[in-house]
């Protein structure tokens, strides 16, 4: 059973640490701001992907959905991820007034429409969550939180060392380039979860 928890936070851990949408966001949003408002789309993300759990176990452990229902979700998540960087894209400066404003909704729909992450809970997390339900009471929903306590801890981590650097990477000259970056960066996770999406389809 130790070794079910600690999987669990070790999950989490790794998935912080994973560079993805999320992490591109929170990185955006320190340049703009700082570390601290950053905590405002961790811990939007965080809600997010905790429903998103909860569905995928009752999901699994009730409607048996098909992978394929999520994979189909990735083309719109690639979308959403486009328009964020059409909007990352335009940033020249962090005083011009053309910030980027990560609402609560464009989070959500970000994390919500990612298929990949989808199919991470439904094919990796919830079997072994049901696993630690049958071990110990509501150890599905144990194993859960562990996972996303241990995503939030190597989050605020990375998140925290990416601030130590704001100053240089502040610099007129180098946000632009910094800011097309993150831009990219969307656009390929957006081709990511497209490409992945149609090779399934296409077996």
């Amino acid at each position: 059973m130790l070794n079910d928890l600690i999987a669990a936070l070790v999950l989490g851990l790794i998935g912080g640490l994973v560079p993805g949408p999320v992490l591109t966001a929170i990185f955006t949003e320190i340049l703009q701001t700082n570390f601290i408002k950053s905590f405002k789309i961790i811990f939007q993300a965080m809600l997010t992907e905790t429903v998103i759990a909860l569905i995928s176990l009752i999901a699994l452990s009730s409607l048996h959905l098909s992978e394929g229902v999520f994979k189909g979700i990735s083309f719109i998540g690639a979308g959403i991820l486009i328009w964020i960087s059409i909007s990352i894209w335009k940033i020249k400066s962090l005083d011009s007034g053309e910030k980027v404003h990560f609402s609560f909704g464009k989070i959500s729909a970000m994390i919500a429409a990612n298929g990949i992450l989808w199919t991470f809970w439904i094919t990796v997390c919830i079997p072994k969550a049901i696993l630690l339900n049958e071990k110990i009471s509501f150890g599905s929903l144990i194993f859960l939180g562990l996972v996303e306590i241990g995503w939030l801890i190597s989050t605020s981590f990375i998140a925290f060392i990416f601030s130590r650097f704001r100053k240089i990477l502040s610099n007129p000259k180098v946000i632009p380039i910094i800011f097309k970056i993150f831009a990219l960066t969307f656009v390929y996770f957006a081709l990511e979860m497209a490409y992945k999406s149609i090779l399934f389809f296409s077996k």
